[in-house]
């Protein structure tokens, strides 16, 4: 399976970050079997990197491929479709930023900026998790693919990466 990591730079050696903001399956590597997704979150990363001031502003896309043994020698979990399952994890993972999840790679459909949106109005109480689950039926939601460990990550191998052309859109 090839997998696609957008960044600012080329990352040869995935790590898992920690950071100050809970994500969708918590803290990890996370790839998309998608490579328009990938170029968006890498022109989004360089722009905001190159907006800092801190960093490279040039944006790469990573490509991987996922040795298929780690479906059967790890933990594993599977979201198919933006369930009510699938919620319950996303706002456990970003509403506290201590949890830890029990699987060594989780997959399944993104949060984007109107998914995020619902599921912080459930988590701040605004909205019902069925009223989500209603609202999040009519949205296109991508896929992810996160590395929750540092064994999950021995079965990703780098394969090259893709210098973004600066003037380039995002594929659609």
């Amino acid at each position: 399976m090839i997998l696609y990591h957008g960044s600012n730079v080329e990352i040869k050696e995935p790590r898992i970050l920690i950071q100050d903001k809970g994500r969708d399956f918590g803290f990890g590597f996370y790839t998309t079997t998608i490579i328009e997704q990938a170029e968006r979150w890498a022109k989004r990363t360089a722009r905001i990197k190159s907006q800092a001031n801190d960093a490279n502003g040039t944006a790469v896309i990573n490509v991987y491929k996922l040795n298929e043994e780690a479906f059967k020698l790890l933990d594993f979990k599977d979201f198919p479709n933006a369930d009510l399952e699938w919620l319950d994890f996303v706002i456990k993972c970003r509403s506290n930023i201590s949890y830890r999840n029990k699987y060594d790679i989780v997959a399944g459909k993104i949060a984007n900026d109107n998914v995020g949106e619902t599921i912080d109005f459930v988590v701040s109480g605004i909205m019902r998790k069925d009223d989500a689950m209603q609202r999040l039926r009519f949205e296109k939601v991508n896929d992810q693919i996160c590395f929750c460990t540092e064994k999950a990550l021995k079965f990703l191998n780098f394969e090259r990466s893709i210098m973004v052309p600066d003037n380039a859109n995002p594929r659609s």
